[in-house]
């Protein structure tokens, strides 16, 4: 038996791309569109509006479609509450749970709309006493209570800003073929507007910021007041701290460019050093460190967070090894007002922290291979501009920029 519903979108539906990819899908699986009305909006400003009624072979191909058109903004004409139903057991939810996106999202409770909060992609909703959170999937315990199915769930995506800053002009593709000085002026002009409407600035940064000599630039920009939390494994702080103890960086004097006898064991030296004085703040405190990222982190208050992996030395007593733990600071550190993120040569952390921020979150993606960025746009996080380039030259002419 054919089974049919009538859904509506409202937004910028053409030139974000979103009416295109909604008829892909409904003809992907197989099913007919009749529009009963379209809204164009007058003016660059004004939204469009579409109704229009789905038709499918059957239905359970027509509800498995609706549920990926909440993606895109579409929802049933008819309102419902959301379907709930409790977890069975701790860790496990209903099959037919709804997965979140990273896009803003409303479940309707008890006859009313209420936003979802801690939006972030690949979570359940847990809906309790008139509220509704996103929740990872290894949080869940027993009978709490899952949104489930589509129905009483509307998502709005994030559209693409005519003019975002100035910055519209990258959103498009990847590509080096760019100066990277009036890329930088761009990003040093939404970084002032950030700070200036009261928002944080989240920073996330591989060890690769050390070997390039970007050290004394991400320093600068501490001082400067234009980090507020800085996300990172333990490679930044031991090379970091290597780099303030020795001047090498994987045993490489960063300013002859040369390697320096033993110098192999230099990261090792400065893992010593720290465990010796009980951590990154107490050697800095007692004066052991005197420079470097790290240090000016301490020195004005910036905080940070340093995720481990199997493959760090040391590690050093601040490395967080329990991954849930790290992952679930990383996300309590981004929910902290953080309006941009700056990601500066580290795939792991970078992919990771996209995964946990909401879609209005502006994100700068900064890498000297292209594909960091396309696999960041690919996994979900499309609001990211990427800059492909090598990431001291960047600081260089970021804190350049910053500066004046």
């Amino acid at each position: 038996m054919a089974a049919s519903d009538t859904i509506e979108a409202e937004g910028h539906l053409i030139d974000s791309g979103l009416l295109s990819a909604i008829f892909d899908k409904i003809i992907e699986a197989k099913a007919s569109y009749e529009i009963v009305t379209f809204d164009i909006g007058r003016t660059n400003d004004d939204a469009s509006k579409i109704t229009m009624r789905i038709t499918a072979s059957e239905s359970a191909i027509l509800d498995e479609l609706l549920q990926q058109l909440t993606t895109f903004g579409c929802h049933p004409v008819r309102e419902r509450d959301a379907v709930i139903t409790p977890a069975e057991k701790d860790r496990c939810v209903p099959d037919d749970f709804y997965s979140t996106t990273n896009n803003r999202t409303h479940v309707r409770l008890g006859g009313r709309w209420v936003e979802v909060e801690s939006q972030r992609m690949d979570a359940v909703i847990v809906a309790r006493d008139g509220r509704a959170v996103c929740r990872k999937l290894r949080d869940v315990r027993a009978n709490d209570p899952i949104v489930c199915g589509h129905e009483g769930i509307r998502v709005t995506p994030e559209f693409k800003e005519r003019d975002r800053l100035g910055f519209a002009f990258m959103s498009n593709d990847v590509s080096s073929e760019r100066r990277v000085e009036s890329v930088v002026s761009r990003i040093a002009e939404m970084m002032r507007h950030v700070r200036q409407d009261g928002g944080r600035i989240a920073v996330v940064a591989g060890p690769v910021v050390v070997h390039t000599g970007g050290v004394e630039h991400f320093s600068e920009l501490v001082r400067l007041g234009f980090v507020d939390v800085l996300l990172a494994g333990n490679a930044l702080a031991v090379h970091d701290i290597e780099y303030a103890l020795s001047g090498t960086s994987l045993g490489i004097d960063l300013r002859v460019g040369a390697a320096v006898e033993q110098g192999h064991r230099n990261h090792m030296a400065a893992i010593n050093t720290i465990n010796r004085a009980g951590g990154i703040r107490q050697a800095v405190e007692s004066r052991v460190l005197q420079s470097g990222v790290m240090y000016e982190c301490v020195t004005h208050g910036v905080e940070f967070v340093l995720a481990g992996s199997i493959r760090d030395d040391g590690p050093l007593p601040d490395t967080l090894m329990d991954l849930a733990e790290a992952q679930d600071r990383y996300a309590t550190a981004l929910s902290r007002n953080v309006h941009l993120v700056l990601m500066l040569s580290s795939m792991l952390h970078s992919i990771g922290v996209g995964n946990m921020l909401p879609s209005w979150v502006r994100v700068v993606c900064v890498d000297i291979n292209p594909a960091v960025v396309t696999k960041l746009s690919d996994r979900g996080s499309t609001q990211t501009v990427g800059v492909v380039t090598d990431v001291g030259l960047f600081l260089h002419r970021l804190a350049e920029r910053l500066r004046s």
